[in-house]
């Protein structure tokens, strides 16, 4: 008897911690020019086996490539949406039968909705309140049409929330609570959450913690041995992930909702457009990320509780991201914009075929004519850097950012590398590289070392700027941008 006793305390102990590797998801953002194919994006989540995928929207060609999947989504509906979903009643019922019975699972076919996230950080403080009025209103019409939809055990509705939801005046979690100006919205919210049985999700950035708090060490963001123990009373704190989640973990409690579960809807770390925004730092972080995961020792506050679900931010660079709060944005993936493995790091995903459990590629990915557009350096150069400045206006050149892996090319190469952009967004059209005879087309890779010069691939859903605009803006924005680009000169 004693010895069954064992067997069964060792089989559900090994099962709880499968399942926590499992819970490990991603984000799949759409916001680039020439996007994979949601086909291609699906069966790299498959290759991978990545079993949950939390979106930005419910873009209904993304929907049909998850059918039959069986992989796990988040849908989202974006906070341009609140008001109107908020104010009627017939807005939710369309919606949801749009975007979520129209593709529910049934059994076999269909996608496996599991959450409905209502707005996109719609708390989040640059925002100001904005969006605050709508937030409790849209989520409790999309609850009452699952209700009558009988989808509400199925699917549950959830907000994710910024980090900026929460101060601390000592920047431990201590002294953490809820932004004053979100108290009420967040105890109904809050309330909700606890009344359906729906996780409360949060985005969590040891690196913008770095970047921002000259407090956090990038040993510390990085969960190195080496970094400086910060101490909370008698909890000590070894890495910025820990500190941040029991942040989250205090402010529920002293709003009286110590017991919800927490989901990590984004977490992440950029590898371009910023100082310590490389693949390698990328790949430590997400190593460290993974380990305390896996180890399921929680933290201080919640030991041997790691978070219900992690979501990883982000699956995919996108070059049309905004870029307001840093150029490091449009470069979040694992994967770059065409589905190629940054760095190497073992998502701990069940049903892994591989046994080095390294991250697998795109395959078959159909990419426009091996061409670039470079500088002719034949030609007078003197106005090339209000070219350059003209194409990165209308085009994604985080990379030449201070800290960017382009930073350091030199003239005129990044001159080249402007040109190039623009070029490969408007596929390649032999106008746009054009800029006042200055352009040339080449069969010659013009990378050099990290600096990849891309070329787009054969999908396209950007929105092309027409060439006949060209001089009229060449001429208006030349002036405008030449200060802001001296950098090139």
């Amino acid at each position: 008897m004693p010895t069954n006793s064992c067997f069964i305390f060792f089989f559900f102990a090994i099962t709880s911690m499968v399942c926590r590797v499992r819970a490990v998801g991603v984000n799949w953002g759409t916001l680039a020019s020439h996007p994979l194919p949601p086909r291609k994006v699906v069966s790299l989540l498959k290759t991978n086996n990545i079993n949950k995928v939390k979106l930005f929207d419910a873009d209904s060609n993304v929907l049909q490539a998850l059918s039959g999947s069986n992989i796990d989504v988040t849908v989202g509906i974006p906070n341009t949406m609140l008001r109107s979903l908020n104010s009627s009643k017939k807005a939710a019922d369309s919606w949801v039968h749009d975007n979520v019975t129209r593709y529910f699972y049934n059994g076999g076919t269909g996608v496996r909705i599991e959450y409905i996230a209502v707005g996109d950080e719609p708390f989040l403080q640059s925002y100001g309140e904005q969006f605050h009025p709508f937030v409790i209103g849209a989520v409790t019409n999309i609850q009452a049409t699952l209700v009558k939809a009988k989808l509400d055990t199925k699917v549950k509705v959830v907000v994710p929330c910024s980090f900026d939801s929460f101060q601390s005046d000592s920047n431990l979690p201590s002294k953490a609570h809820f932004r004053p100006d979100l108290n009420k919205t967040m105890i109904e919210l809050l309330s909700f959450l606890n009344k359906h049985e729906s996780p409360f999700f949060v985005t969590i950035s040891p690196f913008l913690e770095h970047l921002q708090n000259k407090n956090t060490s990038l040993d510390f963001a990085l969960f190195k041995e080496t970094a400086h123990i910060r101490h909370d009373g008698h909890k000590a704190y070894k890495n910025s992930f820990d500190l941040s989640y029991d942040t989250v973990v205090a402010s529920l409690s002293t709003a009286g909702f110590q017991n919800m579960d927490i989901v990590v809807a984004k977490i992440g770390w950029p590898t371009d457009g910023a100082a310590n925004a490389t693949s390698y730092l990328a790949e430590t972080f997400m190593k460290g990320l993974m380990n305390q995961l896996h180890s399921n020792l929680g933290t201080p506050l919640k030991p041997r509780h790691p978070p219900a679900e992690t979501y990883l931010f982000s699956l995919l660079d996108e070059d049309q991201r905004s870029i307001a709060s840093g150029n490091f944005e449009r470069h979040w993936g694992i994967f770059t914009f065409d589905g190629q493995a940054k760095y190497q790091v073992d998502l701990g995903q069940k049903g892994s075929s591989s046994s080095s459990k390294n991250l697998v590629n795109a395959q078959n990915v159909e990419y426009l004519s091996s061409k670039w557009c470079v500088v002719n350096n034949n030609k007078d150069l003197s106005n090339a850097t209000a070219g350059a400045a003209f194409a990165c206006s209308n085009t994604d050149c985080t990379a030449l950012s201070s800290g960017g892996s382009c930073f350091n090319l030199s003239w005129p190469s990044n001159i080249s590398y402007a040109f190039n952009s623009y070029y490969q967004q408007h596929d390649q059209r032999a106008e746009s590289c054009d800029f006042g005879g200055l352009g040339l087309i080449t069969t010659v890779d013009p990378s050099i070392n990290r600096c990849r010069f891309p070329i787009e691939l054969r999908t396209s859903h950007s929105e092309v700027l027409g060439v006949h605009h060209y001089h009229q803006l060449f001429t208006l924005l030349g002036a405008f941008f030449l200060a802001c680009f001296c950098g090139l000169t």
